[in-house]
């Protein structure tokens, strides 16, 4: 199998460190890229900026609390975007509040994970998540999105 070219949206240096090493360092490792809001994440989509020559992600993991560009705003126009919206975005964030929750899913979310505080379990569902992706879900492929 093939390693997952996964992009990491989060503003949060320590957080982007351990989903990079979860991924990076695990049995079933990908390829990990990061940016750090919804509007340099955008860039990076559409080969903009500073980003011409960026690999199309097959999965995006994204945080809700960022500056400039939220996750709900970067959420919308991911799935808004038709050369966009057939990659699969999985919300990985401290929010477990109910309307965060519902309007991920409203706005074609694929999947609303909630942040481990213990750095075990952080890397555990990270690798998880990693894990579901590559080994039981079928991803469309570059032409195919």
């Amino acid at each position: 199998m093939r390693s997952l070219q996964i992009l990491v949206v989060d503003d949060d240096d320590a957080d982007a460190l351990m989903i990079s090493e979860a991924l990076e360092n695990g049995e079933t490792r990908a390829n990990v890229e990061r940016v750090v809001d919804g509007r340099e994440a955008l860039d990076y989509l559409r080969r903009e900026g500073a980003y011409p020559q960026a690999s199309r992600p097959d999965l995006i993991l994204l945080d809700l609390n960022m500056p400039r560009m939220d996750g709900r705003e970067t959420l919308a126009a991911i799935k808004s975007d038709d050369g966009l919206k057939a990659i699969p975005v999985v919300i990985l964030t401290t929010s477990g509040a109910a309307p965060d929750i519902v309007a991920s899913y409203q706005h074609r979310a694929n999947a609303y994970v909630t942040k481990p505080f213990g750095l075990d379990d952080f890397e555990s569902t990270v690798r998880q998540i990693n894990r579901f992706y590559r080994e039981v879900a079928t991803l469309p492929g570059p032409r195919q999105a």
